[in-house]
């Protein structure tokens, strides 16, 4: 066993734990033992300068893509997606299901289990008062965590508590003191951003244990109910060690009473879970808001383990799903199981050079990528589809949490190049969902079959256009076709080019951009009136400008610009999502040259933009100018390329790669956003990154990295490896001096999927100075394959 010690911001210390992983190759360092889980893992606003906070990671351990998170929760309640924070110092529990990096409530956080020693408590405790409840203050010290394992001492009872996981499945392992009040009690309530609204549980013998837990939008969870999530959470969990006495709590909820995220969170609804009723020795219960509890005597130092396999369709398939992935109680062999699962997935993108906080900022990146979107279905293949019916398919996986808005940018289109089955495995559960649900057109944020309608955009079309042009077309091509028009029907600009109001920027950019992937779509379908449709359709960003301004202004309903604030362009809100205007109008990523036509030709726009990156703060948090913290602007960088100053694009990028990245739990300026911030960092350490997912090209920009190598599924691509290699790259040389690709000369700013696919090496000389004189061809567009 080996401790590794790294330094967090806020001047925290955390040490990193590895053990029993193989090794890529002999005398090399895991690549799992690189993933730092904290980098991220905070909801702090004041700390991130905005009601958004950091990055709301969990710290937790689950596999790669795992339907299973197994991981502490300090909050319930508030805009705290993933239950943890880093500041926080109690724990309520350890919980089997989460959400990564997200806001607007967050959801899951079900089954959470707590060790305790002492009278049973059946309220948790708050923040402010931990002693009110079973949840515990622990050793900061003591808080260990790398990827597929978290470790921590809970000081309250002096109970040593560990987690890994499996794709199906997670376990935990507790260390008690001496006592003969040791207790494992779980809260089948419990839920981020709200409750279940029903539970049952069942005891099968006297170290099992079974049920579910039912969630709907009544007891809020994603969006505090607006996000539609409607699932129920099956488990069948396994003590170690036959229990002694054992019991249920339950709480009398009134039948009138609400049960969203305020409700939850007021005094009156902790004063009835406080008051639960304690019904002992039962065998099958069921109820509004329920608890189990096992008692144990212990010995000195004496383990306690509890295993849980967990499910979205069937009890049967929670202990069909636990039985397949954990047969025995052998807790280190089964976190070296998931470290395994992480070298494997990791070692899709090596890389040499830079320092181990690098090297941890760059696999934690990579890491948080391959999270989401993760299976929701069993070991057996079944999955509850749309229909609330079960289904069973061996054609895909099934997978859940589609934060389309966000992911369509970075995340996604990584994916195409590392785990191009996973993308078809998305597109297969987009599709199914559309058809069982009997919506017919492709949601842009997906959880679990719900229909959030969460943001704004299809970003759903942008990622089955890039999919479809890089050959990834494993899904019924036809069926995802119709309904993409039928979204783009729904969901588009009216007739006059534009969508109104005081998000219509944002509206209409976005929808202009999905058009243009539609055309590419019906073009390559032999769709040809469609094609010309859509096309037309994409040139209509165009309305929103004002020549007079000089920039893009939202409409109101009948054709007038709506008034400029104060602070003009500036102004977050104003015609946009989450941002500005200043910020929001550079998204033309299918017309960059009509854009800079319209905003007045090459060397005004490069000028403002160069000013936007000037007058951008240092630590890349909150702003208005280039705002690394929120998704619309993260093409934004490589648009110098489109310039022909692909210098500016080296020096921008490097500088956010310093300083918008770190090995911290500082160490993410803005919320993860299921994979799409660590996504960006991946692409634009390793060198490239596409502008406009659906043409097949990817900016050349300075890597962070000596040498960074992808490796190709042979499925789609003809080589085995493709490699950016750098010579004489350091901090201080930042800027490319000349390039060869595969031993030829190379004078292009971008890359093709082909290329890329094609396998071979991209070397870049590496200068201190940007290289004067030299002739680069920036421009390239493809429409065909």
């Amino acid at each position: 066993m080996t401790i590794r010690q790294f330094s967090f911001g806020l001047l925290l210390t955390v040490s990193v734990f590895s053990c029993n992983t193989p090794k890529q190759e002999a005398g090399d360092r895991p690549l799992s033992s690189y993933v730092n889980p904290f980098i991220g893992a905070t909801t702090n606003t004041e700390a991130a300068g905005s009601y958004h906070g950091l990055g709301k990671t969990f710290p937790g351990a689950t596999a790669p893509f795992g339907m299973v998170q197994v991981s502490p929760n300090t909050i319930t309640g508030g805009d705290n997606g993933s239950g943890y924070s880093y500041e926080h110092t109690s724990i309520e529990g350890f919980a089997f299901t989460q959400m990564s990096g997200i806001g607007w409530y967050g959801d899951l956080g079900n089954f959470l289990v707590m060790p305790t020693i002492g009278p049973l408590h059946t309220f948790a405790g708050t923040a402010d008062n931990p002693d009110g409840g079973y949840r515990s203050r622990y050793d900061k010290q003591s808080e260990k965590a790398v990827a597929g394992y978290y470790s921590v001492r809970l000081t309250d009872y002096q109970i040593q508590a560990e987690a890994t996981a499996l794709p199906h499945s997670g376990m935990l392992r507790f260390t008690f003191p001496e006592s003969k009040e040791a207790r494992i009690q779980i809260d089948l309530a419990r839920r981020v951003g709200g409750t279940s609204v029903r539970q049952s549980v069942e005891v099968v013998d006297d170290h099992t244990i079974r049920g579910w837990m039912q969630c709907t939008p009544d007891g809020g969870g994603w969006g505090n109910g607006d996000g539609k999530a409607d699932y129920t959470v099956y488990f069948y969990a396994q003590f170690s060690r036959p229990f002694g006495e054992h019991g249920v709590w339950s709480a009398d909820i009134p039948d009138g009473w609400s049960r969203k995220r305020e409700d939850i969170e007021s005094e009156r609804y902790h004063e009835v879970i406080r008051q639960a009723a304690i019904h002992p020795a039962v065998s099958l219960f069921e109820g509004k808001h329920l608890g189990f509890y096992a008692n144990f005597e212990t010995k000195p130092g004496e383990e306690i383990l509890l295993k849980s396999g967990i499910s979205f369709t069937s009890l049967k398939n929670a202990e069909e799903n636990l039985s397949a992935e954990m047969k025995d109680w052998d807790f280190d062999k089964t976190y070296a199981a998931c470290s395994r699962l992480w070298d494997n997935e990791l070692a899709k993108v090596k890389i040499d050079g830079g320092s181990d906080d690098d090297k941890t900022t760059f696999y934690t990146a990579l890491y948080h990528t391959m999270i989401d979107p993760r299976i929701c279905s069993d070991v057996n293949g079944e999955y509850t589809g749309a229909d609330k019916k079960v289904h069973q398919t061996e054609r895909f996986n099934k997978r859940t949490i589609f934060s389309g808005w966000d992911v369509f940018r970075s995340q996604m289109p990584l994916q195409t190049i590392i785990n191009p089955t996973l993308v078809n495995d998305l597109i297969n559960s987009l599709v199914e969902i559309a058809a069982q649900s009997g919506n017919e057109y492709l949601e842009r944020w997906e959880l679990l079959n719900a229909f959030s309608g969460c943001m704004l955009g299809n970003p759903a079309i942008s990622v089955l256009c890039d999919a479809y042009s890089k050959g990834i077309r494993d899904y019924d091509v036809e069926k995802a076709y119709e309904y993409a028009v039928n979204t783009s029907r729904l969901f588009g600009n009216g007739p006059d080019g534009y969508t109104p109001g005081n998000t219509g920027i944002s509206h209409t950019l976005e929808y202009a951009y999905t058009d243009w992937c539609m055309a590419r779509l019906a073009g390559w379908l032999g769709k040809d009136a469609d094609r010309e449709r859509f096309d037309r359709q994409a040139q209509t960003y165009a309305s929103l400008f004002d020549p007079v301004y000089g920039w893009f202004r939202p409409r109101d309903g009948k054709g007038a610009f709506i008034p400029l604030p104060e602070k003009g362009r500036l102004e977050e809100w104003y015609g946009c999502m989450e941002c500005n205007a200043y910020q929001q109008g550079w998204f033309v990523p299918h017309d960059i040259d009509g854009m800079v036509k319209l905003m007045g030709g090459r060397e005004k726009v490069l000028a403002d933009l160069t000013d936007m990156f000037e007058k951008t703060p240092h630590d890349y948090l909150w702003n208005a100018y280039y705002n690394h913290a929120n998704e619309p602007v993260h093409h934004v960088p490589f648009l110098f390329n489109r310039l022909n100053e692909p210098a500016l694009t080296q020096k921008w990028t490097r500088d956010i790669c310093r300083n918008a990245y770190r090995n911290a739990v500082t160490g993410l300026v803005g919320n993860e956003d299921v994979g799409q911030m660590s996504a960006w960092y991946v692409l634009a350490a390793a060198g490239i990154y596409p502008v406009c997912p659906g043409d097949l090209r990817y900016e050349i920009t300075s890597p962070v990295f000596d040498r960074v190598e992808f490796r190709l599924d042979p499925k789609y691509a003809t080589g085995k490896t493709f490699v950016v290699e750098t010579r004489d790259n350091s901090p201080e040389n930042i800027y490319i001096q000349h390039a060869t690709l595969n031993g030829k000369a190379y004078n292009k700013c971008y890359l093709t999927h082909a290329d890329l696919m094609a396998g071979g090496t991209l070397i870049l000389q590496m200068g201190a100075k940007p290289r004067i004189g030299v002739e680069i061809e920036y421009y390239y567009h493809i429409f065909v394959i």
